[in-house]
This record gives structure tokens, C-alpha cells and sequence, in this order.
């Protein structure tokens, strides 16, 4: 059904409703940057909880890798204060074989005393150059273990140092993409806010004779009398005229928006003080969210994409003039779209 209306005269509003209808507009906003900056830390929070568990595992590789340090240079330290000993003794057996090949050099072959004498001081000699053979031996074999651990801890501490410097590397990548996250968040507020700015003037433009259309802070306010007949929501053939332009504006804004930037267009339903109670709105909260989802509708139905709306009723638990006059309830009733981040 048509909806009649005609001019009536507005009446002069003081400045207090202004005021908070202003005082309104900076809280959303502020509340609009917390969200964003709630949203930023988010995902900042879940990219460096993967950076700290990676970090972390490099920790423990880290503490395994020095305490495998600490043991090998104990082993070596071992193996070296071995080769002293053995060293020691060897220098010790080749002066007691220089000593018997000494005596044996000045016996002489006349007597048989002497010649028994000698065999005991050859076999004493030979047990002695057995003994420092496989001393050598031995001090050899050490010295190749020796070799090869120490082999081992150089790389050791390359593996340490290699690792010392990919967790240097890891915190220097967790602060630079928080730094990154940060200023392509903010980059894409501030992309929102300009196109945002560009709507909002092309529907003033476009609606700038409507007295009963208008811009407050960041949302279009449609009075539910433009678009509705009274306790009902299907969109009166009045309002359409006002809503086809409106979707006009929105597809051009879809077309000029990069992909890669999220936003949806809300629409808000509200009503006034007074309640409502039949078979099909048993209170407020169901008359706002149905006109709210008509408005939606009717965009797609002119070519809007579905996935850029958003259809919320909030009843009459937000109003703009908390006064108990019929102004107050006109100026309460109404349809605010809202171009915000998804």
C-alpha cells in the first residue's frame, strides 16, 4: 500500500539532542577503532604464538646442544689427561731400556755367570720394548679418538652457533611481521575510511533534497516513515525510489573497493519506546530485525551482493532522543546503514 505523506513543518530542535547525537557518533567510532585494533592484535597474537612454539623447540635444541658440548669437552679432557699419563710412562720405559741396553753393552762373554746374567737382562729388555710397543700403541689409538672428539665439538659449536643465530634471526622475523601486520591494518582502516567518506557523499548527492534522509558521524539514517508503513515491515512503494538509488551507489562502491579489503554494509533496525505485540512481531526486537532484513532484500533484489550485508535489529534499546514525545518517537523509529570493516 502507498504510503501518503506530506511536508509537515519541522519543528525546531534544541541543541541538547545535537549534542548527543554527536557525543553518540564518537563513541562508535571509538568503538569501531577498538574493534579494529582487538581484530589487529588477534592475529598478531596467533602469528607469534607459532613464532614462539618454533622458538621455543630452537630453545630446547639449543640446551641439548650445549649440554652435548659440555660432555665431550669433559671426555677430552679425560682422554688428554690419559695421554699425559701414558706419555709419562712411556718416557719412563725408554729410559729403563736405554739403562739394560747400557749394562748390556758393557758385560763381557767370558763367564757363565755373565752369560745368564745377560739372557735375564735380554728378556727383561725385550718385555720392556713389548710393553712400549703396545704403549705406543695405545697412545696412538688415543690420539686418533682424541683427534676425532675434537672433530666432533668444533662441530658442535658450529651446530650452536648456527642455531644461536636462526633464534636471533626468528625474533628479528616476529618483529618485523608485527610491524608489517600493523601498518597493512592500519593501511586498510584508512582505505575503508576513504571510501567510506566517498559514499557517504555520493548519497548525499543523491538524496540531498530528502529532509527525512540523513548523515550522522558514519551512518545513513533513513526515518522508518520513508521506507515503512506504521507496525509493519514490508518496504512501502514510497520508500523504494530512495532504496533503488541507494543500491545504485552501493554496486558502484563494490566495484571500486580492491577484494583484498573486508567490509559489509549494516543495516540497523529501530524502533521507539512503545511496544508492539501481534501474531507476527510479538515485541519490538522482531518488528526492527524484519524491516532490517526487507532492507536487505530489496538491495539484493537490485543487484547488491548479498555477502556485503548485514541485518540487525536492536529494537528500541538504542535510542538517538530518550524524550516521551511524538518527535522523540519519530526521531527514534528509523534504519541506519553502516559501511564497516567485516
Amino acid at each position: 500500500m502507498a504510503m501518503v505523506r506530506g511536508r509537515a513543518r519541522q519543528p525546531r530542535e534544541d541543541y541538547w539532542p545535537g549534542f548527543v547525537d554527536a557525543m553518540a557518533s564518537l563513541l562508535l567510532v571509538i568503538i569501531f577503532l577498538l574493534s579494529v585494533f582487538m581484530l589487529a592484535q588477534f592475529f598478531l597474537s596467533q602469528e607469534i604464538l607459532g613464532k614462539d612454539s618454533a622458538l621455543s623447540r630452537l630453545n630446547s635444541q639449543i640446551a641439548e646442544l650445549t649440554e652435548l658440548l659440555q660432555l665431550e669437552r669433559a671426555n677430552s679432557a679425560d682422554l688428554e689427561s690419559t695421554i699425559a699419563t701414558l706419555s709419562a710412562t712411556l718416557s719412563s720405559t725408554e729410559a729403563q731400556r736405554d739403562e739394560l741396553q747400557s749394562q748390556v753393552a758393557g758385560i763381557g762373554l767370558g763367564a757363565e755367570e755373565k752369560d745368564s746374567r745377560i739372557a735375564a737382562l735380554t728378556s727383561d729388555l725385550a718385555a720392556q720394548e713389548e710393553l712400549s710397543d703396545e704403549q705406543q700403541a695405545q697412545l696412538s689409538l688415543l690420539n686418533q679418538q682424541l683427534s676425532a672428539l675434537r672433530t666432533q665439538i668444533a662441530a658442535l659449536e658450529e651446530a650452536l652457533e648456527a642455531s644461536e643465530t636462526k633464534n636471533t634471526d626468528s625474533k628479528a622475523q616476529i618483529a618485523d611481521l608485527g610491524r608489517r601486520l600493523n601498518l597493512a591494518l592500519a593501511q586498510r582502516v584508512q582505505d575503508l575510511s576513504r571510501y567510506r567518506s566517498d559514499f557517504f557523499g555520493r548519497l548525499r548527492e543523491i538524496l540531498a533534497d530528502r529532509d527525512d534522509i540523513r548523515v550522522v558521524g558514519d551512518r545513513f539514517v533513513f526515518q522508518s516513515e520513508v521506507l515503512f508503513n506504521a507496525g509493519e515491515a514490508g518496504v512501502a512503494t514510497g520508500g523504494e525510489d530512495a532504496l533503488e538509488q541507494m543500491a545504485a551507489a552501493i554496486i558502484q562502491l563494490e566495484q571500486e573497493i580492491p577484494p583484498d579489503i573486508p567490509w559489509v554494509l549494516r543495516i540497523d533496525g529501530h524502533t521507539d519506546r512503545r511496544p508492539i505485540s501481534t501474531v507476527r512481531f510479538p515485541s519490538n526486537w522482531e518488528l526492527s530485525a524484519a524491516r532490517a532484513i526487507s532492507v536487505a532484500k530489496f538491495l539484493v533484489d537490485q543487484g547488491v551482493s548479498p555477502n556485503r550485508l548485514v541485518a540487525a535489529g536492536f529494537g528500541e534499546f538504542q535510542p538517538i532522543d530518550p524524550a516521551d514525545t511524538e518527535e522523540a518517537y519519530r526521531r527514534n523509529r528509523r534504519i541506519e546503514f553502516k559501511l564497516t570493516e567485516s
